[in-house]
């Protein structure tokens, strides 16, 4: 492999291996079969094995993914010593927002009671799963592997078992406005006989440490969109990847800073960008995931300079004695805003019949209110640390002015 700059950058570049295609016979389903329809032919991708490649980008690229490596890392310092508090609540941030760019979008409100087992809200259920996914590629960052990405997906669709949650795909799939056929397609993946070749080579790839990081990211992800692996879940379960990178390079080692909210706000130049990529131009990735960092560090220092401003008001509006497990609570609740009795008694450690006085404490100081769910008992929620959550998805939402 021959040696290029340290960071990636090139007044010229080097061209990225190109996507290419083979021609292959369609086969419908047994349904829509006709013996009086001649075979047709479509053309897939064959990306090229990348794990020895250099990807090289353009200055300004480079430029950006350095200083949006940066201020990704100094974010997570700065939250270091507050991991317990902040963690959870960015977790699911990014969870909601690379959810978002799929389309599926819930409140606060509906994620996190959701997760306590609440089934009104099927996008919320989706979204739930998604912070499962995240939570595990954070969890096995340390093994970029086939057995690792498997995982994530596992998570992800384990209440979807018509898409083989876990499993690689064995049919064909295809980005485009028809379901029935990929002809017409605006991107036709690879065989599926191609995929665990392709994974293990793009992992490998993953490992490198002799590459810029953001660029690494960026490379590494555009690749396994390309490969698009699984018959659903690919979106979701890639950004998963980028942020078990960032994990494994030690960038982020405390919190997951939300990235996905900040490809929210250009989602229509993220998807140009992996196009660029699959004509060997790594250059718009590159700075679609540099942007996205930046914009995702603004943001969720914005969140968590607002769940400080709620956590002090509550200091001087719960008046219960010192003593009491009400401000114990206080904490758990910016992080969990919204509770059954059981979880909180799980995480204060008593018996469940104990947590309900500092619960009502709470709820006379007008921090909680409380709320009985179908089939599922009571469930206590913080409106100002929902609310603070919604709007963080707001702005991640709020699309850039040309």
């Amino acid at each position: 492999m021959n040696k290029t700059p340290a960071d990636g950058a090139s007044d010229f570049g080097h061209a990225w291996p190109l996507v290419g295609t083979e021609e292959l016979e369609w086969k419908p389903s047994a349904q829509v079969r006709s013996s009086a329809l001649p075979p047709r032919r479509y053309r897939a991708a064959v990306p090229a094995l990348i794990a020895d490649s250099w990807p090289t980008v353009d200055r300004e690229a480079a430029a950006l993914a350095t200083e949006a490596t940066h201020e990704l890392g100094r974010f997570d310092a700065e939250l270091g010593h507050r991991i317990a508090t902040f963690a959870p609540v960015l977790l699911r941030s990014e969870a909601a927002s690379s959810s978002q760019i799929e389309n599926l979008t819930a409140s606060a409100r509906a994620i996190f009671s959701a997760e306590l087992g609440a089934k009104r809200s099927r996008n919320a259920t989706e979204i739930a799963a998604n912070t499962r996914a995240m939570n595990t590629a954070l969890e096995l960052a340390q093994d970029l592997s086939t057995p690792t990405v498997l995982a994530m997906h596992a998570e992800l669709l384990a209440d979807q078992p018509r898409h083989t949650p876990g499993r690689f795909r064995d049919e064909a799939v295809w980005i485009g406005t028809r379901s029935d056929s990929p002809f017409g397609a605006e991107f036709v993946a690879p065989r599926h006989e191609r995929v665990p070749a392709l994974i293990d080579d793009v992992l490998t790839f993953a490992q490198r440490t002799d590459i810029q990081t953001l660029v690494a990211v960026a490379v590494a992800h555009a690749q396994f969109e390309t490969i698009h692996p699984f018959s659903d879940g690919n979106g979701r379960t890639g950004r998963a990847l980028a942020q078990a990178m960032l994990r494994h390079r030690g960038i982020t080692r405390n919190v997951a800073v939300p990235v996905s909210a900040g490809l929210l706000a250009d989602v229509e130049g993220y998807h140009r960008a992996l196009t660029a990529y699959r004509t060997g131009d790594v250059s718009p990735i590159t700075r679609s995931f540099a942007n996205a960092s930046l914009r995702a560090v603004t943001n969720a220092r914005e969140l968590v300079a607002e769940l400080d401003e709620i956590r002090q008001t509550w200091n001087d509006r719960l008046h219960a004695r010192k003593s009491s497990n009400a401000w114990r609570l206080l904490d758990i609740i910016l992080r969990c805003p919204v509770l059954a009795s059981a979880t909180a008694a799980a995480e204060l450690g008593v018996k469940q019949p104990n947590v309900y006085p500092p619960l009502q404490a709470l709820v006379d100081a007008g921090i909680l209110k409380s709320k009985s769910e179908h089939q599922l008992g009571p469930f206590w929620r913080s409106d100002e640390v929902l609310g603070a959550v919604d709007r963080f998805a707001e702005r991640a939402g709020r699309r850039e002015k040309a």
